[in-house]
């Protein structure tokens, strides 16, 4: 039998726009089974091999009706597949495909006797006008390389092999606004092509620098609570958004703070179910604080290194924001004094019931791609893939 695996060169998370390597190796195995181990080792033919890049899009049913141009073309792909070739990869993957490279031929009549084997690269450009990865509760946009194959005798198989794409909006215009050569009557040699991980580290470091922090006046109907200092509004994946409190500026009291970071899925109008629908909440990190008699404290929220950054498609656009619940002391509090004409050592004791009101309050934060180096989970980190023909 003929063992394909696959295995991509440098990890499994990507750029959109960015060049994409994988090894394909192709091994003659000999290993028998109970009933035909007196079987002799022969050789096998893989008559050919293709692969691509394709990026799958699944939707909730009970949330989400597909725009008419991704119906159409999956309508078109299943009338079309009658009439299928043994060149054409099966289309045996679920959901709708909302962009495909072109095919690819890797190996041709390929023959490989016992334990003799084969190994091909695959390469290809990400499109730059791709979707990002992103698995929410109502869309999943999923990425592939599918390889497709056919041994000489056998049926067509196919492996795939997952990744991910992040995208970085504006990349495209910062690599042809600001790395063209300007033309002048003097004789400059050409500059060498910018690369395009280095240009996105740039960007996202200009994006992503601290400038002036931005305060943020907390108060309800009794009057304020807190001044809330954001350093930065725009975060990499990975980072921490950090935020200070001061809470000598309020004139009530708080006991208690909540805040955690919540993705928001926005589907279109266009493509909502119902009307009426809300939009999709996921929550994750999570801090809690207790600030009772507390003039200054801070946050430092993670973002985790897994989840998509912002981004805006057809059929969803995905926020980011942090999420308060601020418990405060209804009325007035008196600070309880101690008794100092006592000398023996006293533990303050705080005081025993609260009357106490809840105040929410949201902030809109934006959050970034990082680099894909730093972007690799455990999760994300694979061996290989692998097939038996």
């Amino acid at each position: 039998m003929i063992e394909v695996s696959g295995r991509l060169c440098r990890g499994a998370v990507y750029f959109s726009g960015e060049s994409i390597r994988c090894k394909l190796l192709f091994r003659n195995v000999y290993s028998p089974g109970t009933k035909d181990r007196l079987e002799k080792p022969k050789s096998h033919t893989i008559a050919w091999a293709s692969a691509q890049i394709i990026c799958f899009c699944n939707t909730s049913p009970s949330r989400v009706v597909l725009p008419e141009s991704l119906t159409q073309n999956h309508t078109k792909s299943a009338s079309a597949s009658n009439n299928i070739t043994s060149l054409t990869p099966p289309t045996t993957d679920n959901g709708y495909c909302v962009l495909q490279t072109d095919l690819k031929f890797v190996l041709c009549d390929l023959k490989l006797r016992p334990g003799e084997s084969k190994e091909v690269e695959y390469s290809d450009v990400i499109p730059q006008d791709g979707l990002p990865s992103y698995r929410g509760p109502s869309v999943k946009y999923s990425y592939k390389i599918v390889v497709a194959m056919q041994k000489v005798g056998g049926p067509v198989r196919v492996l795939r092999i997952p990744f991910r794409v992040m995208v970085l909006y504006g990349l495209a215009e910062f690599l042809s606004e600001n790395h063209v050569p300007k033309s002048n009557s003097i004789f400059i040699p050409s500059p060498e092509p910018a690369n395009l991980i280095d240009v996105a580290s740039e960007v996202l470091s200009t994006i992503t620098s601290r400038k002036a922090p931005h305060d943020y006046r907390i108060a309800n109907s009794e009057g304020p609570i807190a001044i809330f200092t954001l350093l930065k509004s725009s975060v990499r994946l990975g980072e921490d958004i950090i935020g200070i409190f001061d809470f000598s500026v309020g004139k009530i009291s708080c006991v208690q703070f909540t805040v955690y970071l919540q993705s928001e899925e926005d589907i279109s109008e266009d493509c909502r179910r119902r009307h009426d629908q809300g939009n999709s909440s996921t929550p994750y990190e999570k801090l809690t604080q207790f600030c009772l008699y507390s003039k200054k404290t801070h946050i430092a929220v993670p973002v985790p290194l897994h989840v998509s950054p912002g981004f805006l498609t057809d059929i969803v656009c995905l926020k980011w924001k942090l999420c308060f619940e601020f418990v405060v002391v209804r009325g007035r509090l008196d600070k309880f004094k101690l008794d100092k004409t006592r000398e023996d050592d006293r533990m303050r004791q705080g005081p025993g019931q609260l009357d106490t009101d809840t105040v929410t309050w949201e902030l809109s934060i934006k959050i970034l791609p990082t680099m894909p180096p730093q972007a690799e989970t455990a999760a994300s980190r694979f061996n290989a893939c692998k097939l038996v023909l």
